[in-house]
């Protein structure tokens, strides 16, 4: 129980210093709420309440999927940088397609792949200039089939 307390307090610090470093201490309030719950499967997420601009950072203690929880949590707190620009284009996609077409689908998928590449960008730029633990994560990169496994059993085009 003690080292939970050490390991909880030690991501509280490093909330606080990547607020200060973002500059989110004056504009957003933010909780850290470390999850026990084994059926909660994301490393980190955010409850956002954009009225109060509080949210609570929620990361994975029961079984997070990157080793790195400085990344983590400088990849969410990344994303509530972004949070209006997300809303804002999101709006813009629900505006101008009808939920549910093609064009929609298509529209919301590229932005929400392009915001993770981009926010997971930003994320190593500042852990490499500013982190405490500069070692990126690869937990997911190791689970995805290497190139060969991605060809097996394609027919040769010769």
């Amino acid at each position: 129980m003690e080292e939970r307390h050490s390991v909880e307090a030690h991501l509280n610090e490093l909330l606080c210093k990547w607020r200060r470093i973002l500059r989110l201490e004056e504009s957003w309030d933010v909780k850290l709420e470390i999850v026990m719950d084994s059926s909660f499967h994301k490393t980190g997420d955010f409850k956002v309440d954009c009225t109060d601009k509080k949210a609570i950072l929620l990361l994975n203690g029961a079984n997070p999927k990157q080793e790195n929880l400085e990344e983590v949590i400088v990849h969410e707190l990344l994303h509530l940088k972004l949070y209006p620009l997300d809303q804002v284009t999101e709006s813009l996609i629900t505006a101008n397609y009808e939920e549910g077409s093609g064009a929609y689908s298509f529209a919301y998928t590229q932005f929400m792949v392009t915001l993770e590449v981009t926010v997971e960008e930003l994320t190593k730029c500042f852990l490499l200039e500013f982190g405490e633990d500069r070692e990126m994560s690869f937990g997911r990169c190791e689970k995805q089939k290497s190139f060969n496994e991605l060809y097996d059993g394609l027919n040769n085009i010769q």
